[in-house]
This record gives structure tokens, sequence and C-alpha cells, in this order.
């Protein structure tokens, strides 16, 4: 092994550079043996910063859930104790580090949801960000492309989490293992996109390169032709160049071609009893104890110690800690796939009976996980089931629950090898489907899910004797609630069944909570009465058994049913149960249906500050990234309506860089996409659209009109921006359509009000369009001041649209938004007001709108609107400030009239565009021949051009 590190000086300046810039995550890849670990300990080495390193391990397709920061963790509390981790977290709780550790003792309780698992990881962020103020923290994951789920997304968790301190986060990974369906792909993907991210990628040494690393490790000048024979064999593979070097310094010419063989030359140098118990470490991991190595070789300490030392010597095997690690994971696997038959059997037989004899000889929350995959390896196929069984809780225990579904899903493909399985494990097969459907959902491996809970639904079916209801009720119940996630028919008819399968008496919190269920999920379409039936008996029975949490859920679902803006009080009893559970997940869905209420209220200061502590309430429960990141919806939306753009989309694309839901991601691109359109970038409002459109496209988009409608809304608003009416009202149809969803009103008045607006723009051919749109506005329910103020402003456009546009309609208009506090809108009224009233003649009214519309297009930064109101008062004939002259003696009036002379206007277009007479028209054209000296219009256009007194014209 060479000396010092060749041939990595860009790279290493990298790395360097990402940490002055932290926080922030650096994704080193390159081939097998390129040298991406010699490269992160030389790093670790020059830096002044705590270097935390934790490798994934290597068992079989299934890994180790967060192994590396069980070994992190490990060497944390070796440095500074139990009492200084202790002393880094929030209030000093380290239950949470106990699924991690079990040196924390025992975690709160054995629940696992996806709220606790949220909670896991939100504590070792705080872990990281408090260890980061003492200085900088390079936090190292080595081998990432054997990750398994969980450490995969606690990883994703914290790239994108990281806060202000200065966290570097490195990954490792083998490129040449990525195939197209290989896990570790979609992470890299998506945190690519972040800015925080940076890509490296470890090639091949050159060929100046090769000759530093060969020079290095001869301790001379190469002789000639060494170094081009070296790099024509290892392709400038570090590892490969010194396997390929011979202790002579000459090159190995005996080797085999394959890549096995070239990787066996160093073990084969050594002594036979070593190369034996190389053997026998191969069937652990890249890395093993030294006492669980003892063990299954048989050897005391110091045999062990004799026998190993000439590997560590020849550098096949390092000292890592308390074991031993190959230098490289295909030295490991080429020594155990030389393997017989019979010895792979064997050996693996030896690991398993020694764990099960002497547990301690690994880690705490290892056991169960390696005895599955030693018995799995050595064919025994009871005993791998009853390890999987145990595995999959100890997995469930500590919130990994694709490991949970990776154990349980072996369980089930041995079932049939064990006849005894049931007594084995204490579990029909039915329940280890529903415990597997269960871990799926948590997972959020949805198809899976449903393919699980339906196999466990027709077993029930099959079973002889009388049907286990309360099963079949909680499959039903499970499949359902998948099935809406995936956006899949028969959700709706999943959850009604499960409620017929439980009798109405006795009452059950089963009962209550199934109701509560279909009640939440039937309002979304359009059988809002069956929702209001369902809630109510819930609630009933929930208050006659006192089970608080149903009886919470049961008042939040009749709410949303039936939402009055007008009722102030109709949340206080829901709040009032909500606090009693001291339930989180009751307290975190109260706040945000209490923000929901209140913007759609109109109430958007109080509903931006209810999200906002209903965001902290998440981060704190450790559910930042699932509630937190819904919750950006809610608080996103009032700032938008206060104007607060800037902070809403701060708010916006942090919740988009933790990978929200999908349904989360729906709203998050059509507000950003409308404040993009607002403020006149079309580009990134259509990208938004398609985005929307792409997401809604798997989804039963008739479901919600919070996200259709609001995605159509956006559509016409966009179309009408390019100039294309008509395919505003295409847009529009779903709208006049689909009537009668959840909070029909809210949603569907900002898609009807810009339908006018292209109704007025059609003209007579929409008349049909006008008509429908009437009938749909007269059968709305509306209540709130927002669609007072939505009304109204409907009524000032329709004014236009059967006659002359009434200023004081749109003034009405004006006040009822003022009253809300949204200056957008507000403006918007405005600037109609201003040209009805510049269409009546009242230039002075007109220009003192339009002073305000710029003051407030401007402070937004709504480039569009700010045009117009400018181009606008520049028609207007009434005084301005710093505007009382104009070039070559023109007045400011003159000054236009010849702009839109120079433009080729004819005096009834000017006298039109400029809200004045013919005849006014024809005067200032006569007055401006005079002035310039010329005897035609098109001589004064000629001299406006030559001049360049006028920039091109824009389109708006």
């Amino acid at each position: 092994m060479s000396p010092v590190l060749v041939g990595r000086v860009a790279e290493l300046g990298e790395l360097r550079d990402a940490l002055a810039a932290a926080p922030g995550a650096v994704l080193v890849g390159g081939d097998a043996g390129v040298g991406k670990t010699r490269l992160m300990s030389e790093f670790a080495g020059t830096v002044e910063a705590r270097v935390l390193v934790g490798g994934c391990l290597e068992l079989g397709s299934d890994g180790l859930p967060f192994a590396p920061f069980t070994t992190v963790l490990r060497e944390l509390v070796r440095e500074i104790g139990i009492e200084g981790v202790a002393g880094l977290v929030p209030r000093g709780d380290t239950c949470g580090l106990a699924r991690l550790l079990p040196e924390f003792g025992e975690p709160e309780s054995d629940a696992a949801s996806g709220e606790e698992r949220a909670r896991l990881f939100e504590v070792v962020l705080t872990l990281l960000e408090r260890l980061a103020e003492q200085g900088p923290v390079v936090l190292v994951i080595e081998d990432a492309h054997w990750a398994d789920r969980s450490t995969r997304d606690l990883l994703d968790f914290l790239i994108r989490n990281l806060g202000t301190a200065p966290v570097l986060i490195a990954m490792t990974y083998r490129t040449d293992e990525l195939h197209r369906a290989h896990p570790l792909r979609r992470l890299l993907t998506g945190l690519d996109r972040l800015d925080r991210v940076r890509r490296l990628e470890l090639g091949k040494l050159t060929r100046a390169g090769v000759s530093a690393l060969v020079t290095q490790l001869l301790g001379h000048t190469p002789p000639p032709g060494l170094v081009e024979r070296v790099e024509a064999r290892s392709e400038g593979n570090p590892l490969f160049i010194e396997a390929l070097l011979d202790e002579d310094g000459g090159l190995a010419c005996e080797l085999p071609e394959s890549l096995r063989d070239l990787l066996l030359v160093g073990v084969q140098r050594l002594p036979e009893e070593t190369q034996d118990v190389l053997r026998d470490a191969s069937g652990g991991s890249t890395r093993i104890e030294h006492v669980l190595l003892a063990a299954v070789s048989g050897l005391d300490d110091a045999a062990l110690t004799r026998v190993l030392r000439p590997a560590v010597a020849a550098n096949v095997l390092v000292v890592d800690g308390d074991g031993y690690a190959f230098r490289h994971a295909l030295i490991r696997e080429a020594v155990h796939d030389d393997l017989l038959p019979g010895e792979h059997t064997r050996l693996h037989t030896r690991y398993a009976e020694t764990l099960e004899k002497d547990p301690s000889l690994v880690p705490a929350g290892r056991l169960w996980v390696e005895l599955s995959y030693h018995w799995k390896q050595a064919h025994n196929s009871t005993w791998a089931l009853v390890s999987s069984w145990r595995a999959a809780g100890e997995a469930r225990k500590a919130l990994a629950y694709a490991e949970c579904l990776a154990m349980l899903e072996r369980v089930l493909q041995l079932w049939d090898r064990v006849p005894d399985a049931v007594e084995r494990i204490g579990a029909d097969y039915v329940k280890v489907l529903e415990d597997a459907a269960n871990a799926a959902d948590l997972a959020g491996e949805f198809d899976r899910g449903i393919k699980l809970v339906t196999a466990a639904l027709k077993e029930v079916e099959a079973a002889d004797g009388e049907r286990d209801t309360e099963r079949w009720a909680r499959l039903l119940e499970l499949r359902g609630r998948m099935r809406y996630r995936m956006a899949r028919p028969g959700f709706v008819e999943d959850l009604r069944a499960a409620v017929r399968a439980l009798p109405v008496e006795p009452p059950t919190v089963l009962r209550a909570r199934a109701l509560s269920a279909l009640a939440s999920y039937v309002r979304i379409t359009t059988d809002i009465d069956g929702a209001r039936r369902a809630a109510a008996e819930s609630l009933a029975i929930a208050r006659k058994l006192g089970d608080d949490v149903a009886e919470a859920e049961a008042l939040i679902t009749m709410f949303c049913t039936d939402i009055d803006y007008e009722d102030d009080d109709a949340l206080a009893e829901a709040e009032a149960t909500a606090d009693r559970t001291g339930s989180h997940r009751v307290l975190l869905r109260y706040h945000v249906i209490k923000s929901h209420f209140l913007e759609g209220a109109g109430r958007h200061e109080e509903a931006a500050a209810v999200a906002a502590r209903g965001k902290e309430m998440a981060r704190e429960y450790g559910v930042a990234r699932t509630q937190g990141t819904f919750l950006s919806i809610n608080q996103a939306e009032p700032l938008v309506s206060l104007g607060r753009w800037d902070e809403a989309l701060a708010v916006m694309n942090h919740a988009m860089e933790q990978d929200p839901a999908i349904t989360t991601r729906t709203s998050l691109l059509v507000l950003s996409g409308w404040i993009a359109l607002a403020r006149g970038d079309l580009a990134t409002a259509r990208e938004r659209l398609v985005a929307s459109q792409e997401i809604l496209n798997l989804k039963m988009r008739w479901l919600k009109a919070q996200d259709y409608f609001s995605m159509l809304w956006l559509d016409m608003s966009i179309a009408l921006e390019e100039g294309r009416p008509d395919a505003a009202l295409d847009a529009l149809q779903p709208v006049l359509e689909h009537a009668g969803l959840p909070d029909d009103a809210r949603y569907a008045w900002p898609a009807l009000m810009t339908a006018v607006t292209a109704c007025t723009e059609v003209g007579e051919a929409a008349a049909d369009d006008l008509r429908r749109i009437e009938e749909r506005v007269a059968a709305l329910r509306s209540s709130g001041r927002l669609q007072r103020a939505c009304r109204l402003t409907y009524e000032a456009k329709l004014t236009g649209v059967y006659g002359a546009p009434d200023p004081d309609a749109w003034e009405k208009a004006a006040a009822a938004w003022t009253e809300l506090g949204n200056p957008y809108y507000r403006a918007r009224a405005l600037i109609r007001a201003a040209e009805a009233a510049l269409t009546g003649g009242d230039h002075e009214r007109a220009a003192a709108h339009l002073r305000v519309v710029a003051g407030t297009a401007d402070a937004l930064g709504a480039v569009p609107l700010a045009e117009h109101a400018a181009d606008l008062l520049r028609r207007t004939r009434a005084p301005r400030r710093g505007d009382a002259s104009a070039p070559l003696g023109l007045t400011p009036r003159e000054f236009e009239v010849l702009r839109l002379v120079a433009e080729g206007r004819s005096n009834r277009d000017i006298a039109e565009a400029l809200f004045i007479s013919v005849k006014t028209a024809s005067v200032h054209v006569s007055n401006i021949l005079g002035k310039l000296d010329v005897t035609s219009r098109g001589e004064a256009a000629a001299t406006a051009h030559r001049l360049a007194l006028f920039a091109p014209a824009k389109r708006r």
C-alpha cells in the first residue's frame, strides 16, 4: 500500500471546498478499488474537523438497518460517553437513540409508526448539528451501495434538512454496482437536484498517476517498461496496481485474467493457516469482530492474532477497532466465492451455531439479522424462518420498515418448507401476511402492500370455520388506505366493506375508527352525506366508549364535511378533544384543519401563524418531513395572500427539498407556479403546471378540488397570459362538470372568476360557456369574507360583459380585498376600476388608482401588472409627478400620441387607446406636425424612429 495518496490532488481540494462551504454533502462515486476509502481517509486526516465514519455492511441483499449510524454512535459514546451524547439531544432524551444502540436503554415503546421513525431521524439530525456547534463535523458513510432502505432514508433526510451548522456528509459508493434497478440510484438522482450537494466521481489513475503510485510502492524509480505494463494490466485501478506488484518489485505474470483470481493473489501468498482463517472471516461481512472470528475459527486470542498477523502485514486485512476488515470488499467476496459448496454450508452453520451459543459476540440489534442471513446461507429453512421472524420484530422496533418487510417476505418464502412454522413462531400465515402488509404501508411500498393484504384476505376467506371478523375488517381498511395512496379504484368499497363486517352491537373502538376512516376518505368524493353519517356514528360510538382519539378524529372529519367559514366556534369542540387526547397525530391534524379554515375565512395572518406553530410541533414530534411539509402548504398559502411572496417561496422551497408526498407536492407546484406567473416568469409557471399535471394524471384527479381545481385555474391563467382564451375555457370544463366536491366554492371561485375574463376576450362565441358559468355560480354555497370578495370581483367582471364596465363595482371589490389584507387582488381590482374610469372619461379617478397599483406591483415584483399600470398611466390626461415635459417641445399627451402615430395607428385607434374622442386625437396630431415642422403623419413617424424616441412595444 502506498504510504502517500497519489493522483487525487483535485479531488482532495473539492472535498476541502465542500467542508468550507458546509452545510452540504458530497457524493463520492467510483469503481471498486479506485480509491474512494483511501481518499476519504486522507481527507479525514488533513482537516480540522470532527470526523465520524460508518460503513454499510453486506449481508446478502438485505443489509443491516442503520448499520453505519450505529457504528458512528458507538464511536461517539466511546469518545464522549453516554452523558455527553445525552447533553447534545433535545431535553437529554436519548430514548430514540436506543433504537440504534442498546447502551441508551430501551425505546419509549415498541410502537412502529412513521412518526416514531421521523422522530428518530430528527434526533440524529439534532445530534450532528449540536456537535457542529463545537466545530465542523464530517460524517462519512462508506459503501452506500450496500445501504439498506432505512439507512438511505436517513441519509436523504439529513442531507435535505441540514440547517446552518457546519456539517458535511460524505457518502461513497461503487458506480460499477449501480445496475439500472439499484435502489441507490433513486436517492442519488433526488439528491443531485439540491444546490448543497456535490458529485465527485473518482476515475482511474492517469499514466502519471500510475507512475507515481508504482514509484511509491517500490520505494524507487521503476525500471523501464514496468509502468506501461502495470497500466495495461491494471487499467489505472489503484487496488489492482497494488495487487499486481510482487514483493521483489516485478509484475506478477502468472496471474489468471479474471478479477477474482487477481484479487486472490495476495491471499494465496499467505500461509495456509492464515488462508483458512480468512476463509472463516469471509463468511461474516467486510468487517468482523475479533471475538466472533476467534469463536468461529476455534482459535484463542493469541493464536488468532498470530495467524492473522501475516494477513495484516500483507494488507489483505486491516485492523478496525475491535475487529478486522478486508482491505477491500472485493477481496472478501473473492475468498467467499472460492469456497466449495460443502465448505460454504458448514461455514455458515458454524457462524449461526456460534452466535446462538453466545449472542454477545455481535452488537445488540444485529443478532437476528445475522442469524437469518447465516441460516439461509446454510440452507436451514427452519431456523432461517425463525430468525427472520425475530429479525422482523427487531427491525420493526428500530423503525426500519423496509427491512422488516424484507424479513417478513423471507418468512413467507420459507413457509412451505417448514411444516410446523406456526408453532415455531407463534403466528399463523395470515398474521405474517398482515404484518408484512403493515410494514409495506409504513415503508411506502403500497403496491407490494396491496398484494400482501389481498393474499391475506384470500386466506381468511378460504379458512375453515367462522371467519375472523375483526381481522377481516382490519385488512380491508388497510387495503383501502393503500389503494387510495396508489390512486387505485376500490378504496371506498374496501372501507365500506370493513364497516359492514363489524357488528353494530356491541359497539367497539375498532368500528368507531373504521367509520372515521371511511368518513375521512369518502368525504373527498362526492358522497358528502355518506361521510357525515359515518362520522356521526363514529362520534357516537367513541363517546359511548370514552375513546378520545376516535372522538377527536370524528369531530375533525365532521367539520371537514361541511365547512362554514363564518362559524368561528366550529372547531372549538374538536380542539378541546384533541388537546385531551395528548396524541400528537391528532393535534397535528387539528393544526392542519384549523389553518386551512382560517385561510378559507380570509384570516390570513392567523392562518399563517397556526400553520407555523403546527410546523414547530411537527419538528418537535419528529415528523417535520411528513406533517411538517404538508403544513408548509397551509403556511405558504396565506403568505401569498398577504403579498409576502418571497417568504412563501422560501417555505415552499424548503418543503420541496424534503421530497414530500405526492399530494403535498401538487399543491406546492401550483402555488409556486402562480407566483411565477404573477411575476412574469411564464416559463417557470408552465414548467410547474406540467409537473403538477403529470402528478395528477397518476391520481384520481376528480377526488380533490384543492388540487384539481387549483391546477386547472393555473392552466387557465397561463392560457390567458399567452393570448389563448379559448384554451382557458377548455381548461375550465371540469370545474363546471364536477360540482359538489369538498370545499367546492373555495376552490371553484378563482377558476370561475378567471373564466369570465376568458369569455370577455372570446366574445359572443363564449355565450354558452358564460351561461354555464352563471349557473355554476348560482349553485355555489359560499361563506366567509374571502368568498364574498370573490363574488364581488365576479360581479364586477360581469358588468363589462353585459355593458360598460362599472368603476363603482370594481372599487367595491377592491375594498373587500383591502379588508382581507390581500394587496395583489386589491391592485388587480383597482386597475380594472381605472380602466372603467378611463372609459367613462374620469382620468383623475383612474390616475389615482393606477398610482396605488404601480406601487403595489413594484413591491411584489409583479412585472406584468406593473407594466400594465405604467401603460395606462401614460394614456391618462391627469398630471403626473416628474412628467411635466416631453422631448421636442411636446406635451406628455402629445408625446404619447406621437408614439401611437409611429406605430401606424389611425386617429380612431389613438382615440380608443387613450380614451379620448377622435376629434381630440386629430387636434393632437395637428399640433405634433406643427411642432416637428413636418407635413404628414409619415414624416412624423420617420422623425420618431430616426431619433429612437420609443423602445419596441412590449406585448403584455
